[in-house]
């Protein structure tokens, strides 16, 4: 690539060469190495920040390992971005994206992926079962509209940094514990009533929680579901969990497995899936991280956690101790 027209000219004396001409006769010039500086090096990073600079008839360099392009108004994932098998970091920020296609798994390397300042309404499940499981460290979904994210997110196990602020969300993710590699959390500015029970596993070194509508928590008015006595199916979805019995589809109906990934856990630590007691306790949030932004203008670092009971003798134990202490 560095010089064109000596190429031209060795190519044109292949070809008599091939036709037979003398060697003596060919129009070989002396060969002299292209110094470094003349020879193009791949192209691992590109930076795109208008609709003006983004290109529309040329494809982006196959070697791409970085490539940004905000505030170019895009309003889906360009399909010529998900060839781009080498890239690692991908920040498609502010733009007018709202939808992921699922073949974004496909990016086997990319370990970033900043979505910040979108349309997004939802985080497919889909992309949690692709092999983001293994590469995807950081993601970026703040100032989009999701209300919830899919049960499967929790699989995404190697994330370190995960943005959520800014968005309509009414949950988190009922399995968010199974995280362990998850050092920063911001989920500031959403709708969150409480946190999962779960949250508690988690071990931060930041987390922001500031500006949700957390409710008061109130451990003497239980939320009971209890059915007793338990059902069969009760029984033996608390036998599956608690014994660690081997399912799987194609065991069981798809909607029972499901359930079975979503099983609470109560304080004594068995299993319960429909036939529970829930209550909200006050949690400090310093027990599961380093550094909490506050979570209200009053300075508290406190919010409310929900708890599960399998049968009234455990929230009756839990009673007795909270009354005790209080």
């Amino acid at each position: 690539q560095a010089n064109a027209s000596n190429l031209k000219n060795f190519l044109s004396a292949v070809r008599l060469a091939h036709q037979g001409t003398d060697t003596g006769a060919l129009p070989l010039s002396a060969l002299v190495p292209a110094k470094t500086s003349e020879v193009e090096k791949p192209k691992t990073k590109m930076i795109i920040t208008s609709r003006r600079d983004y290109p529309l008839t040329k494809n982006f360099p196959y070697s791409l390992e970085h490539l940004q392009a905000s505030y170019c108004k895009l309003a889906r994932i360009d399909t010529r971005v998900l060839c781009l098998k080498k890239l690692r970091k991908l920040d498609l920020s502010h733009n007018h994206i709202k939808q992921l296609p699922a073949t974004i798994g496909d990016l086997i390397c990319l370990q970033e992926l900043n979505l910040h300042d979108n349309h997004l309404e939802s985080f497919s499940g889909a992309l949690c079962n692709s092999t983001l499981q293994k590469s995807l460290q950081f993601l970026d979904l703040s100032q989009n509209k999701i209300k919830a994210l899919p049960i499967q997110f929790c699989q995404l196990r190697e994330l370190v940094n995960l943005k959520l602020d800014d968005n309509e969300l009414i949950r988190l993710p009922f399995k968010i514990g199974q995280l362990d590699h998850l050092r920063f959390l911001s989920a500031a500015r959403n709708k969150l009533p409480f946190l999962p029970s779960d949250f508690r596993k988690l071990c931060l070194e930041n987390l922001d929680l500031f500006g949700n509508p957390f409710e008061q928590p109130n451990p003497l008015v239980p939320n009971i579901q209890l059915k007793i006595p338990l059902t069969l199916l009760e029984c033996a979805a608390r036998a599956t969990v608690n014994y660690r019995i081997p399912y799987g589809c194609h065991l069981l109906p798809s909607h029972l497995c499901e359930d079975l990934e979503v099983a609470k856990t109560c304080q004594c630590r068995s299993a319960c899936l429909s036939s529970f007691i829930q209550i909200t306790v006050t949690m400090n949030l310093h027990h599961v991280a380093h550094t909490v932004v506050l979570v209200d203008n009053m300075g508290g670092t406190e919010a409310p956690i929900i708890c599960y009971f399998c049968s009234l003798d455990c929230y009756s134990q839990f009673l007795d101790r909270y009354l005790q202490s209080n």
